[in-house]
Order: structure tokens, then sequence, then C-alpha cells
């Protein structure tokens, strides 16, 4: 490692194993990597590795050690040359996941699993290493998980091929994909462009370490659970299956669009999205995954009746007039769904009682990261500005309640000119304007 900057010096280093990966997948669509496994407790990549997941930071696992133990009384080198010895001689084994149930808006839970400290960064050590090889494979209409990619990419995609003429949307959700995907078919789809016995062995481990819940170790058989590094890449992997049989066949149908497991297929005519759900269904049942029927539908885009729902956003085309015409023009705005989470986020930060004791000031530096998140994604059509507006206007009234509160007005919502004002001063950040 360099003395001078090893921080600087391994993420040049391993940016430099990934370029040479990624092209040699490249030059040989069809080449099999057989030795991968040494690069993986190479210093360069494992304190690359150690540097991300700390920056990504997270709660412990099951084991209890926390990314401030590790820094502040473990020792990071310690912990990093443990976890390298330990796979040099080959003893490293995961600890099961500790299970975490994420609320979700129709009042059920998404399942998380959170693997510990060293199995995360051992995780990501792979991910670097296997990513690269897997980056040449994917298709471009791949947006979720993947290196210089985003939600907003896939957007601009959905709204570049709605101007060529869609007036057809086949909106699909995955039932409950990640914690169904099939080991067995998962790994055969690894092998074919990964053939190192000890990388392949490595993945089998981690997918079947199994979580701990209240206290109960509970086998996973089925899945690649939501949480752990390598599952995103895992799960992409699979549905490159989906994405490949679509590029070589089914392309006249529509346009397919693939965060992760939220997809769209953007089609000219009702026929056509007929078709493309019977194509879904055959290769869903190829890859013994299901469509979620009572969330999967079949939109007319003609109009603004009707739209769809797609990462956080609502697209539906609307009347603009142009020249005294009426032309209907993709528009993609906040979901009923975001804009419910936003403000369930305003009123988590300004309704504790023990908040009250907070200056403005402080109320604000806890508000404005969020706005300025939410201003980043959903301004991107001057549409939503409407939407947005609504949340401004909400922000406001929530630290009106907050400063009344604190001074003990009876009037919870009076003053809220002046209160906008206070607010103002202190620096609070806007949706709109």
């Amino acid at each position: 490692m360099n003395a001078d900057n090893p921080a600087n010096y391994a993420k040049v280093k391993a940016q430099e194993l990934q370029n040479k990966l990624y092209l040699a997948a490249k030059g040989n669509p069809k080449r099999r990597f057989h030795a991968l496994y040494d690069k993986l407790y190479r210093k360069d990549i494992l304190w690359e590795a150690w540097r991300r997941v700390k920056g990504n930071r997270g709660s412990g696992g099951i084991d209890g050690i926390t990314i401030e133990h590790v820094v502040k009384e473990y020792g990071e080198e310690r912990f990093v040359e443990e976890i390298r010895e330990k796979l040099i001689a080959g003893t490293y084994h995961p600890l099961p996941a500790r299970r975490k149930e994420i609320p979700k808006g129709d009042g059920k839970f998404r399942p998380l699993g959170i693997p510990a400290l060293a199995d995360r960064t051992v995780q990501m050590a792979a991910k670097m290493v296997i990513e690269p090889i897997f980056e040449t494979d994917f298709k471009d209409f791949s947006y979720g998980f993947r290196p210089k990619r985003d939600t907003k990419g896939a957007i601009r995609h959905i709204r570049r091929a709605v101007r060529k003429g869609v007036y057809w949307v086949v909106d699909v959700d995955i039932a409950g994909y990640f914690d169904n995907i099939p080991h067995e078919k998962l790994m055969m789809l690894v092998e074919q462009r990964i053939s190192d016995r000890r990388i392949l062995k490595l993945i089998r481990k981690w997918l079947k370490a199994g979580f701990v819940k209240e206290d109960l170790f509970y086998e996973t058989d089925l899945g690649s659970p939501q949480g752990g590094v390598i599952s995103p890449l895992l799960a992409n992997i699979y549905l490159n299956y989906l994405d490949t049989v679509w590029e070589k066949k089914f392309t006249e149908l529509g346009t397919l669009v693939r965060y992760a497991d939220d997809l769209v297929i953007l089609c000219k005519t009702k026929e056509q999205a007929l078709r493309s759900i019977d194509v879904l269904k055959a290769v869903f049942f190829k890859l013994e995954l299901q469509m979620n029927t009572s969330k999967s539908k079949l939109v007319n885009l003609w109009d603004d009746k009707a739209g769809f729902d797609f990462l956080g956003m609502h697209h539906r085309k609307i009347p603009k007039q142009v020249k005294g015409k009426a032309h209907h023009i993709l528009r993609s705005y906040p979901s009923k769904k975001a804009m419910k989470k936003m403000k369930e986020k305003v009123k988590e930060a300004t309704e504790p009682r023990n908040r009250l004791f907070w200056t403005m000031n402080e109320m604000v530096k806890e508000l404005n990261p969020k706005i300025q998140g939410w201003r980043n994604y959903y301004a991107m059509d001057s549409f939503a500005d409407q939407f947005l507006n609504k949340i401004d206007w909400y922000i406001r009234k929530r630290l009106t309640l907050f400063w009344n509160k604190k001074l003990n007005r009876r009037n919870k919502l009076g003053k809220s000119g002046l209160v906008g004002n206070i607010a103002q001063q202190a620096g609070l950040k806007k949706l709109v304007g």
C-alpha cells in the first residue's frame, strides 16, 4: 500500500483491475473467468471494499460489530487484515444476516437482511471483482443498481420512447422477486461467466447463510435477500436472462425499461401489449417467478385519463396547447405514494415532543437535506411544481405547529407568515423556486 495516500492508492488500483476485467470480458463475450478468488484478498481491493462499506454506513449484523466500533476501538487495519487472512486460509464463513422488517406504504413489511460488517466487506470485494464482467452483458435498458446509471436515466428512456409513439404500457410487478430467486438457476447464470470454484462457493455460502429474526435462525433455500451488498448484482444477473430474450426476439413488440425488479414495456398498439404480457408470463415461468396480477396492469396512454407509477413518479399524457391545438405529452410528477411518504418524513422530523427544545435553525438543518434530495429527484419536469408546492406548504404548516407548540401558543396554526419568515431566515430550502 502507498504510505502517502493509502485510500486513494487502493481506489486507483481497484479501478485499474476493474477496467482490465471489463475489457477482457467485452473482448470475448463467451469467456469464463477462472482466476478471480486471489483478487478478493488483494490489499488494495479489500481496503477499497472496506472504504465503500464504511461510506455506506448502516448498522451492524448479528455479531453486534458496528462501523464506529471498528474505527474507534477495534482498528481498521486489524479488521481488514483479519478478513484477508481468513480468505487466504480458506477459513472465511459468513454469518446469518440480521432480519429487519421495513414498513411499506400498504401496511405490509419488506424483509431486509443485514449481513455482518465483515461479510459486507467481503461481498463488496467480490462485487468489485465480478461486476465489471457482467456489466458487459447487461443491456442498455437496464438501469437498477448499476455503475453510472440511475432512476432518472430510466425515466428519460421512457420519455424518449413515448415521444416516438407509445399508446399502451404494460406495467409489471414481480411478486416477492428478491425472496423467490431459485439458487440453482441463478448459479447456472453466474457460471456462464465465472468458473472459479472458490468464487462460486462463496456466492453459494451467502445465498445459504440464512437469517436470524427474534433470536431464531431461519434457513434460506430461495432468494437473494435485500440488504446484502452482492444481492442487487445477483438480482440483475438473474433478470438479464429476460433482457437478453427480449432483445433477441421481441423488441418489435415494444420498448422494455427495467430498474431491478420494476419494469415497464412501452407499446404502440394494444395487440403488441397483450402479446408482451404473454411473453413475460412465459419467461417468468421459466425463471420460476410470478407476475403480481394485483399490482401489474395494462395502461392506455392515449390521453390524460390513465397513467402509471414507476420509480416514485406518476407518468401520464397531459394536454398542452401548441399553436391553439391540444397536444398530449408525457409528464412525470410525484406519485400519490411518494407524496404521502414525503409528508410522513416531514411529520417524523417535526412532531416528536423532545424536539420542542430545538431551535428553528436545528429543525431547518434537519429538514434541508430531505428537501434538497426530493428537489434533485422530482424537479425534473416543470409540471411537477404544482405537486411540490403542496409539500412546501405542508412543511410550512408543520413548522408552524412546531413553533407554536414550542412557545405554548393556543392557536397552533396561527402566525404562519411570521413562522415562515423565521424559517426562511434560518435558511429553509424550498422544493419550488
